[in-house]
């Protein structure tokens, strides 16, 4: 730290403001650092997550299995929204105060956008995907209905009809 001494009892210092500024940017980089180490650890989740996903709608073949696909879909949804979110908060972050990043400012932006970018259009698919497995359960469901009620139905036509009783049974 430089003391100088101005004038009659005036002390200057002019080591302590620069220092506060190193250290401040210091701690500034290593917060924006981490948060963008964070943010690319989530990416690689949300891939594995969609993999079973996409594995599990393959094999569907019941009402269940849609039903239970569509939920998921819609809430995987629900959970990239909010990191969507987090990332329009960091990007505002980054717009506002670029002077406080540095250099980094630009590259920071840039990777949350892109981020941004990605969570929607994964938004978008799992709406999509969410909207095709209710398609297919409600079909399934109206399927199995109308397969049960012609199976009554059958059986009860099979019992009205006179040539298929049996002499014996005692039925008139």
């Amino acid at each position: 730290m430089v003391l100088a001494r101005v004038g009659c009892n005036h002390v200057i210092l002019f080591g302590l403001i620069t220092i506060m500024k190193a250290k401040i940017g210091k701690f500034v980089a290593a917060i924006s650092m981490i948060g963008l180490l964070a943010s690319c650890a989530q990416t690689g989740a949300l891939e594995v997550h969609n993999a079973e996903l996409d594995q599990a709608a393959q094999s569907a073949r019941t009402y269940a299995d849609h039903d239970r696909l569509a939920k998921q879909y819609k809430n995987n949804a629900r959970q990239l929204l909010v990191k969507a979110d987090e990332q329009k908060k960091l990007l505002s972050q980054y717009q506002e105060k670029s002077y406080m990043y540095g250099r980094q400012a630009q590259d920071l932006q840039s990777h949350t956008t892109a981020l941004l970018h990605k969570y929607e259009r994964a938004v978008e698919s799992n709406i999509q995907q969410a909207a095709y497995h209710q398609k297919m359960a409600a079909e399934l469901a109206k399927g199995d209905y109308a397969t049960e009620r012609s199976e009554r139905e059958s059986k009860a036509k099979a019992r009205a009809n006179p040539a298929d009783w049996n002499s014996d049974s005692g039925k008139l």
